[in-house]
């Protein structure tokens, strides 16, 4: 006989799952890139998807074929992050993506612990844009880990807060990266997007739409 196993919490990533600031990274990006004097695009930009600042400044630079010493990359990625505070501090709850907000509420009338685990340091300012911080009893961002994805920190530092056990939580991803962080922690991952990104995903939708409670307890348990 097969034991079912309760899905006790969900972990979201936030970028491209609750709101999409990619379109905002891209833009800080590029007038970084820019300056530098190369050019950078949509497709690049695809590379930096779940990864931490510096990771990406690295890319960055490695497709601009630029070498720069640690203290200009700093200077560097810290006049990005400026520029990115000034797009996400105009943002506002329309943003949230669609069924985000249903889904969030459906999680809680069933009791289900809910954290954010994203390796954005603008997590807090972000949820408080989009009025969204009381829906999630445990955030750990950028600010609260030094590993990046496909590293599983993240996720464990918010099962482990949250008092739940890997297999109990659901995590659910946008980015290649963060699904292969899932695994590596002993996640069961629902990916937000494209299957041909996002295949190694226990399960994959277009959006917070398709998908229900319910749902996800016909997939795990």
């Amino acid at each position: 006989m097969k034991i079912k196993k309760m899905i006790k919490a969900c972990i979201f990533d936030l970028d491209g799952v609750i709101v999409d600031t990619a379109k905002y990274h891209y833009l800080a990006w590029k007038e970084l890139a820019k300056n530098l004097g190369f050019d950078f695009s949509k497709e690049d930009n695809e590379r930096l998807k779940g990864v931490s600042r510096m990771r990406s400044l690295n890319i960055l630079l490695e497709i601009g074929k630029k070498n720069l010493d640690e203290e200009t990359k700093q200077k560097f990625a810290e006049n990005k992050n400026k520029k990115y505070l000034e797009y996400i501090l105009t943002m506002t709850p329309d943003e949230i993506l669609p069924g985000v907000i249903d889904f969030l509420e459906e999680l809680r009338s069933k009791n289900i612990k809910i954290a954010l685990g994203s390796a954005s340091k603008n997590a807090m300012t972000i949820l408080n844009q989009l009025k969204l911080k009381d829906y999630f009893e445990v955030v750990i961002d950028g600010t609260k880990v030094s590993k990046a994805k496909p590293d599983p920190e993240v996720f464990l530092k918010g099962a482990k807060e949250l008092k739940v056990k890997p297999e109990e939580c659901i995590v659910f991803e946008d980015a290649e990266a963060g699904i292969e962080a899932a695994i590596n922690g002993g996640f069961k991952c629902v990916g937000i997007g494209s299957s041909k990104n996002l295949g190694k995903a226990d399960y994959v939708t277009e959006g917070f739409e398709k998908i229900s409670f319910k749902k996800l307890t016909e997939l795990f348990n």
